[in-house]
């Protein structure tokens, strides 16, 4: 039975699983209030003294590939590849969105994640029950139309969940449609997939992994920056 250690740090929330065999056993998650950088190094300290003191050999990482947070997936991605590399063993990258998507699966419905990005605009992608791709990963700005052919051609119920939601509720029809609140990605919900992979051997390379942005990092001036010169 595989031992693999999940890390999630995408969004305003952080977290650190331990599975073996697909069953979680060890999990620990941080607030929004509360940097990346300050506690999953931390976690992971703690998920490899869990692991040692229970004599379990750690077999692969884990890791959220992304879309997300530019920090946040690099503090996740750095820390995992370091892991890696340390006790020489293999990468495994799941994307966000389908991360978030397991927390409903499996089901009769569409499932539709989305991580806000910026004034109308989403990250999303599109699975059924048994989160096989419907539409891949991509970014869109949401209108009224946005989902039109789904709600025209199928009477499935269509599931939106993420932190981009609250930019549709007033936007998209309500036909077949749910929206649901307080869903984000976590390590404990990375499980079923990474060990998936990890049967495949469904490994990416520690050297050359990059999270998967979509678009490229803007950086921003705070509004209440004061230059001098």
């Amino acid at each position: 039975m595989a031992c693999i250690l999940s890390v999630e740090s995408s969004a305003k929330t952080g977290s650190v699983a331990v599975s073996v065999g697909g069953k979680l056993v060890w999990n620990r998650e941080h607030s929004e209030f509360i940097s990346h950088s300050s506690v999953l190094g931390v976690f992971i300290s703690e998920a490899i003294r869990f692991i040692q003191s229970n004599q379990i050999r750690l077999d692969a990482v884990a890791v959220s590939e992304g879309p997300g947070s530019y920090t946040g997936l690099r503090i996740g991605v750095s820390l995992s590849k370091g892991l890696c590399y340390g006790l020489d063993i293999p990468l495994i990258a799941i994307p966000t969105l389908k991360i978030m998507a397991s927390h409903f699966s499996p089901s009769t419905s569409y499932l539709c994640p989305m991580i806000d990005a910026r004034r109308m605009e989403v990250y999303t992608a599109l699975y059924d029950g048994n989160l096989n791709e419907i539409k891949p990963v991509r970014s869109i700005n949401i209108d009224a139309d946005s989902f039109r052919d789904l709600q025209d051609n199928n009477h499935r119920e269509i599931i939106f969940f993420g932190s981009g939601t609250d930019k549709c509720k007033k936007i998209i029809p309500s036909s077949n449609v749910v929206f649901v609140d307080d869903i984000y990605p976590k390590a404990s919900n990375m499980i079923e997939e990474a060990e998936k992979a990890f049967v495949k051997n469904e490994f990416v390379d520690v050297a050359y992994f990059e999270p998967f942005y979509l678009k490229e990092f803007q950086a921003t001036v705070p509004k209440n920056k004061v230059f001098q010169t």
